[in-house]
């Protein structure tokens, strides 16, 4: 699939969005704590194969801050200070394509490890 730029980016704090328009008509809206759970740094994911680190306690969790890195990705910081995984623009698509199934995996896994989504 060709990297494909969204065409508006709006960050909806009132309703802890990021809502992202495509050229070819597809909008999706990826809420924070989705976005702020499945980070690709290597803090949250890890430095080799394997699940990544459990972000727990990010319910209330804000972008405080978007930032257009080159022409290839989005970097958010988020009021927790995590601010250190840059979003391409392939992998923005790819959750918003796929964020039901992302969202069931954290639950999911937040259930089998004992972690909570509460602050």
């Amino acid at each position: 699939m060709t990297e494909q730029r969204p065409t508006n980016i709006q960050i909806r704090k009132q309703s802890r969005l990021v809502h992202l328009d495509y050229a070819d008509g597809q909008s999706f809206e990826l809420p924070f704590e989705l976005l702020r759970v499945y980070s690709p740094s290597a803090e949250v994911r890890g430095h080799g194969n394997g699940p990544g680190t459990l972000q727990t306690g990010k319910r209330d969790v804000l972008v405080t801050g978007a930032e257009m890195i080159g022409n290839y990705a989005l970097k958010l910081t988020f009021s927790d200070g995590h601010d250190s995984g840059l979003y391409t623009w392939s992998y923005l698509r790819e959750l918003g394509e796929k964020a039901p199934e992302f969202w069931q995996q954290y639950l999911t896994r937040l259930e089998q490890e004992g972690g909570s989504r509460e602050p």
